[in-house]
Parts: C-alpha cells; sequence; structure tokens
C-alpha cells in the first residue's frame, strides 16, 4: 500500500469517528432538550424558572402563616410543576413530608439526587406526570409556581378536588376569583396564601 493510500485510508477513518461523535452528540442534546422544549407546544407552559431564596422564604412563611406544620395527615404538601425539587426539599427540611409533580424527566431525576443530597429523601416523592391528572386530593398543603394563562384552569381544578381547609400557596400570580387569605408582596417574589372552603 502506497502512502498516498494509507493517509487517504486513514482519512476516510478519522472522518468516520468524527461523524458519529457528532452524530451521537447531537442525538444525545436533542434527548436532553425536549423535555425543556415540549412544553412550549402544549395549550398551557408552565416554564421551568428556578425559585429564588426569596421565593422559597415567602412559601415557608406563607405556610407558616396559614397555620405551621400540622400534624399528620395535615403535612402532607404537594409542590406542582416542582422543576429542581428546591420547594420540595425546603419544606421537608421545614417538617413537611413533601411531594412534587413534575413532567421533565430530567428534572424528577435531578430532583431525588438532590434531595438524597439534602439528607431528606425518606420525606419527599417526585412524580413524573401530567399536572392535570395528578390527583391532589390527598394533600393538605400545595405551592404551585403558575404562569398568568393557567391559573383559571387550575382554580377549577383545586375547587373540584382539593381537600377542605386545604392551604394553596401561590408564587408569582393569583387566582382569578379566589380571595387570599394572606399576601406577600415583593414583586416578583409575591406569594398569595388560599384556604379552600373558607
Amino acid at each position: 500500500m502506497s502512502r498516498e493510500t494509507a493517509k487517504k485510508s486513514s482519512n476516510s477513518v478519522s472522518g468516520k469517528i468524527l461523524l458519529a461523535v457528532t452524530g451521537g452528540l447531537g442525538v444525545a442534546i436533542t434527548c436532553i432538550s425536549i423535555p425543556f422544549v415540549a412544553p412550549a407546544f402544549r395549550k398551557i407552559c408552565l416554564p421551568y424558572v428556578p425559585a429564588t431564596p426569596a421565593q422559597i422564604s415567602n412559601v415557608l412563611t406563607a405556610l407558616q402563616r396559614a397555620g405551621g406544620v400540622a400534624k399528620p395527615p395535615r403535612n402532607l404538601l404537594l409542590d406542582i410543576g416542582s422543576g429542581d425539587g428546591r420547594i420540595v426539599i425546603a419544606a421537608a427540611q421545614n417538617g413537611y413530608k413533601s411531594h412534587g409533580v413534575e413532567l421533565n424527566r430530567w428534572l424528577v431525576h435531578y430532583s431525588r439526587f438532590s434531595a438524597a443530597r439534602a439528607g431528606v429523601w425518606r420525606d419527599v416523592s417526585f412524580f413524573r406526570r401530567d399536572l392535570w391528572r395528578f390527583g391532589i386530593s390527598q394533600y393538605s398543603h400545595i405551592v404551585i409556581f403558575g404562569v398568568d394563562c393557567m391559573m383559571e384552569e387550575l382554580e377549577r381544578k383545586l375547587l373540584a378536588e382539593a381537600q377542605d381547609k386545604c392551604t394553596i400557596v401561590a408564587c408569582r400570580f393569583p387566582f382569578p376569583t379566589l380571595r387570599p387569605a394572606h399576601t406577600i408582596d415583593a414583586g416578583i417574589d409575591s406569594v398569595w396564601t388560599y384556604t379552600i372552603g373558607s
């Protein structure tokens, strides 16, 4: 085999390897990105926006104002659209048995990892489900970081399914017709607390 033929053969192998690596990276990036991009194609999009420390603090304050941590089973909390799990984990660290429901599989995995790292994995559960099909009747506290276009439909779901005396903490946007029992007004960190049946 001549030197020129060997060089062409080497270039051909290098080209195939480069093509395989590039294709593999493309597929991997697509698989990871789809759960983050897919919500934009739904009728109601609940984007992933991490809660700030001020927002977490406001949520915990709102829960305490609404009656604090009660004895079981009145301490079961649900975070709707739990994202990376920081609200669920903070609630567990403050005495709540906490669940999160999230459609993005990668965020669910990350949340479980974060809960284990924080040492609260026994007190939390994360479910990969569509929030509109997820039953909420067992929860005595519900937290939602919603978007304006979903609050009306979510209000209907809560009124139809939530148990009596359930505490609802809405962040960023209030519900259209429910009257809040408490409000923590801090601009983007605003929190409204509601009690079902009051």
